[in-house]
């Protein structure tokens, strides 16, 4: 029989966060309810059964090299433009690296919980490892059903010796070809927006390199939770993989042509060998609000664990963001204002999951 936590939350608090033990430590003890402190207001649960599945076909991304270009790169700028998101295939990421990362993957949370917890904020060999759950747990009314283990980029060196051996070798391999796919996707995007960046700039724009590794455990209460909360990235671009399981939802834009999917949550099906892109705020305000950071969040389920592993890739904390002149002379006005990524990204990580509301922290509010 599974021990209670009912001294006020802190017990469950201290075991799943503090000690490290994370949602699947509570999994594990045969919780056949969710715990309170886990149950999110009505307006915030995933209804399953009122969504509707995307039918959008995956993007060969293989077809950027050829005859076909223009149709590619309009079936990009589309998708950004509008909800922020596509899925792409021959991407150029091995499909045997992404099985293996997933595999890395679900073997590092099926550590024994004394083993992932070295890598807790606080006590972790390196500042760039960090292994947690929620988002951040100490401001959220209700907490979020995933944990996590969060990995930057700062050299080959420093991963081989400091990310976890069960998924360095093959994250580093993901992770690199993912930036290379990423570097594409940008010089598409400017294209359309009739701007060149030079490679600095891009590689300022990107110089941030992030891999997650997301595990969600099953639950016994679905609909009463959520694996993440609403929100939008901050970066140029997620690149998102998959397992099977599914649980993605986007949200359509309110300002899409298609007024009866204003505002409606889609769920992104799982496709074999395919990644999921996000839009994110970065490109958002590049683009002066004509590209779409997509608002995104994750169901559970009580049939599967879940994994998922998304590559960030962000400016470096030293940038200034701000919409580029290019297009804010075509538009006639700045929607965002000039900030400082380290200022911003601090902002996003100071903040519970909100929806969008990361951008105001940028926006120019119009009187």
């Amino acid at each position: 029989m599974a021990p209670s936590f009912d001294d006020n939350g802190d017990s469950l608090y201290n075991f799943v966060v503090r000690d490290g033990n994370g949602v699947k430590g509570l999994v594990d003890l045969g919780l056949e309810k969710v715990p309170e402190q886990y149950i999110q207001p009505p307006y915030e649960r995933i209804d399953k059964l009122k969504a509707s599945s995307s039918d959008r076909p995956p993007i060969d991304l293989s077809m950027l090299d050829g005859p076909r270009r223009s149709e590619v790169v309009e079936l990009i700028a589309v998708a950004a433009e509008t909800v922020g998101f596509f899925q792409v295939v021959n991407h150029g990421v091995p499909v045997e690296v992404l099985e293996s990362v997933k595999r890395a993957a679900r073997e590092f949370f099926g550590r024994a919980a004394e083993k992932k917890a070295v890598y807790r904020k606080g006590v972790s060999p390196s500042p760039y490892v960090k292994y947690g759950t929620s988002f951040v747990p100490e401001k959220e009314k209700a907490l979020e059903w995933k944990d996590y283990i969060s990995m930057v980029y700062t050299s080959d060196a420093d991963a081989l010796e400091f990310w976890p051996n069960e998924c360095k070798e093959v994250a580093l391999e993901y992770l690199k070809a993912s930036i290379s796919m990423v570097r594409k996707l940008i010089g598409v995007v400017m294209e359309k927006l009739g701007v060149t960046l030079d490679e600095s700039r891009i590689d300022g724009l990107i110089g941030l390199k992030m891999v997650n590794m997301n595990f969600y455990p099953t639950c016994p209460n679905p609909d009463l939770t959520v694996g993440v909360g609403r929100h939008s990235d901050m970066g140029m671009f997620t690149v998102l993989l998959q397992d099977g399981i599914g649980g993605l939802y986007v949200k359509m834009e309110e300002d899409i042509a298609d007024a009866e999917k204003k505002g409606e949550w889609i769920e992104i099906p799982p496709i074999p060998g395919a990644l999921v892109i996000n839009v994110g705020d970065t490109l958002q305000i590049l683009s002066n609000g004509k590209y779409k950071s997509a608002e995104h969040r994750v169901r559970t389920t009580s049939m599967q664990s879940r994994v998922s592993i998304p590559i960030f890739a962000l400016p470096r904390p030293d940038q200034k963001i701000r919409p580029l002149h290019q297009v804010v002379e075509r538009d006639g006005v700045a929607r965002y204002r000039e900030v400082l990524f380290e200022e911003y990204m601090n902002n996003f990580f100071g903040n519970v999951h909100e929806g969008k509301k990361s951008l105001d922290f940028a926006q120019i509010n119009s009187s």
